[in-house]
């Protein structure tokens, strides 16, 4: 709930002087012993404890969420910032709701490790940021709310820093972007501060309050005398804030560039232990838009026309033989792939497209363009040298040249590659994953105990090489057959994987961006159902690479999974891209078992990016076309480096009679009317603590 952040060196320093631990007994005027920058050492252990009966109370946090959730009418995929977000209680309940594109950004570092802390110890995948509200870390457009809740508006001693810190989040706003903010009711305050008060804060801390009108009378000075029974005083500290009403930020907010301040519910938060509100007695509840151009819509200047974007394609080489392919030999459907992508890759603007797949002088090649290179759209999933072993040696190669690729690094290439290490790091994350073995050359299958059906699997490889209908085992006997029949193909040294079948769906996530800006796509199963009833239903070589097999018209459809497992695995596909080093894009498998647990099989980091792959068709059912999936990865690389303005682009398809995003305003008056008509969005157990004023209102200002 901070605003400011300054070097380390001076953090430590002041770290030690956080608070003043000799009172300066009666003081006539509160004002002059206000430091300006107060906020850079009060939000300490301390300042928990005065403010824990309302700052950490869930319950509190709850309903301030539902208010927001409600007031704004969020989605999961909205990508949030939580400015000023203290410990962060309002990240995690949002993320404990299913919202997967939260950040939280705070100048304390004592709160921020507060927030990680907690974050960890619930497993919650959020990230949080230290630093100045200021000068935000963030790109142009890249979130679609900004919140500053809590009260933590109006710290600083001038209403210009205010201003930059409204003017950096609406930077930092995608256009039709909104900024929601909980500020002290500044009127309310001046009318009805307590000049002195004090309470228990537990059987052993007690805090004794001083409030005063500044000189100005803009702000309220805040005193507390901090006492522990058998220490005596243990703080003495000063703090300031400043009192807007409707109408100054009304004022603030449109001179910052928003668009239609809209006024809510006027809320007062109310906690069991609650005895003295202070500044949190009566906040003022408002949002605004965001009217502005994506920048590579804005005209240019003096005639001039924007540069595009020079992007270099990296394909697998169709020269060369490639052993996944069933010919070993790139056809005409591979070709007719390649022919589909570049005719994508024409319709995204501002782009100008270079293709190499000549391996045996990539690196030459490489090399000459790098300077005349702004971004490497890496596509050569195939690997060097159409080696499936070797794909991280692609972007290895681009690593060494100091040129930027969309797509997975080395090492991630490297983790994913290994199922039974991606396993491991799985089992470690705490998220299920199939009973499974590995057996290398010289295990003695026969010691082993299995409980069968069994999958049989090469333990490394791609596009389902090595997996068929045979892969699915009965007996001992069976197994030792097909790792025969399997080592011929793809070597006697390679190890497999034994995992349990699983009767239950067969689900696919993909996941476009980068935490917190990503885009999780429709999750997709596999329909089997013109799969003859005796064969597994499975979906390996066959199905992705002969249309003569049974399996070839197996097709993806809506999973239409329970919300509640589909928000656990949403959640556990989140925390595995980011801790395997995904990037841009990549797809999970998943299989339910028997009782519709869901089982994590595999990372696919750089999946299939053709037109029919399981990518694009996840991509489709969320009226995000072709084109429109192969700008996202390239927007994520650039977002990702800071490469020139992000554009917009078309991603969806417009669906006739599709209902549009109601405003703000209109989420407004519907949460008012089912306030009115319910009594409260309280729970029945909690129904006798009111959260609102008696003088609720919602207010459309102009």
């Amino acid at each position: 709930m901070t605003q400011n952040t300054i070097d380390s060196n001076t953090r430590r320093k002041r770290a030690k002087g956080t608070v003043q631990t000799k009172t300066l007994g009666p003081v006539d005027d509160l004002e002059p012993h206000v430091r300006s920058d107060w906020w850079q050492t009060l939000f300490n252990s301390l300042y928990l404890k005065t403010d824990a009966d309302l700052l950490d109370d869930a319950v509190v946090t709850r309903k301030e969420t539902d208010l927001v959730v409600s007031i704004l009418g969020l989605a999961p995929e909205d990508t949030i910032l939580d400015l000023c977000c203290g410990q962060g209680r309002h990240v995690l309940e949002l993320s404990r709701r299913g919202f997967s594109n939260v950040e939280g950004y705070d100048r304390s570092q004592y709160l921020i490790r507060k927030a990680r802390t907690r974050a960890q110890r619930e497993n919650l995948q959020v990230r949080f940021r230290e630093g100045d509200a200021r000068k935000l870390p963030y790109p142009s457009d890249t979130f679609s709310v900004v919140t500053i809740l809590g009260n933590s508006f109006g710290y600083f001693d001038s209403t210009l820093h205010d201003r930059k810190v409204l003017e950096e989040v609406f930077r930092v706003l995608k256009p039709g972007g909104r900024v929601f903010i909980d500020a002290a009711d500044g009127d309310h305050m001046k009318k009805n501060f307590q000049p002195r008060s004090w309470e228990w804060l537990d059987r052993k801390y007690f805090v004794c309050r001083e409030r005063a009108l500044s000189s100005d009378g803009d702000r309220l000075i805040c005193r507390e005398v901090i006492c522990r029974n058998d220490k005596g005083i243990i703080a003495d500290q000063f703090y300031a804030e400043r009192l807007y009403n409707k109408e100054s930020l009304f004022e603030l907010l449109t001179a910052s560039g928003f668009s239609s301040p809209t006024f809510h519910t006027t809320f007062s938060p109310v906690s069991t232990g609650t005895q003295d509100a202070g500044m949190m007695e009566q906040r003022i509840l408002l949002s605004a838009t965001v009217e502005k151009a994506w920048p590579s819509l804005v005209s240019p200047l003096n005639g001039e026309s924007k540069k595009p974007l020079n992007v270099v394609v990296v394909l697998g080489d169709p020269r060369k033989e490639d052993q996944v392919k069933p010919a070993c030999v790139f056809d005409d459907d591979d070709f007719e792939t390649v022919n589909r992508m570049k005719k994508a890759l024409a319709d995204i603007p501002f782009m100008k497209f270079t293709f190499l797949d000549r391996h045996e002088t990539l690196l030459e090649d490489l090399k000459k363009k790098a300077g005349k290179t702004d971004l490497v759209l890496n596509l050569c999933d195939e690997g060097f040298y159409n080696d499936p072993t070797k794909e991280l040696h692609v972007p290895a190669l681009l690593e060494q040249l100091n040129i930027p690729y969309t797509g997975a690094g080395p090492q991630c290439l490297a983790f994913c590659y290994d199922k039974s290490l991606v396993r491991g790091v799985a089992r470690e994350m705490r998220i299920p994953v199939a009973k499974g073995i590995l057996v290398t050359g010289d295990s003695d299958v026969s010691r082993l105990s299995f409980s069968f059906p069994l999958l049989v699997k090469p333990n490394s490889g791609d596009s389902s090489y090595g997996i068929t209908q045979k892969s699915i085992v009965h007996s001992r006997e069976e197994i030792l057959k097909i790792m025969k029949e399997t080592r011929e193909i793809i070597g006697s040294d390679k190890p497999f994987l034994l995992e349990e079948f699983l009767p239950g769906k067969d689900i696919s996530v993909g996941i476009l961006g980068n935490p917190p800006a990503c885009t999780v796509l429709p999750i997709t199963e596999e329909d089997y159902s013109e799969v003859p009833e005796e064969l597994p239903k499975i979906c390996g070589y066959e199905a992705k690479w002969l249309p003569d097999s049974p399996y070839w018209n197996i097709k993806s459809v809506p999973a239409g999974l329970n919300e509640k497992t589909e928000k656990e695995i949403v959640r556990c596909c989140l925390a595995l891209f980011t801790r395997l080093g995904c990037r841009d894009y990549a797809r999970f498998d998943w299989r339910l078992d028997a009782e519709g647990r869901p089982k994590l099989l595999e990372v696919n980091p750089n999946p299939g990016w053709c037109w029919d792959g399981h990518l694009a068709k996840m991509a489709a059912y969320t009226n995000i076309s072709y084109s429109g999936m192969l700008a996202a990865i390239l927007e994520a690389a650039k977002k990702r480096y800071g490469i020139g303005n992000c554009v917009k682009v078309e991603l969806h398809k417009k669906i006739p009679g599709q209902a549009p995003r109601k405003s703000p305003a209109e989420c407004a008056a519907e949460f008012e009317e089912e306030v009115e008509a319910k009594g409260s969005i309280e729970s029945e157990n909690d129904r006798k603590r009111n959260v609102f004023s008696n003088n609720s209102e919602t207010i459309q200002v102009l």
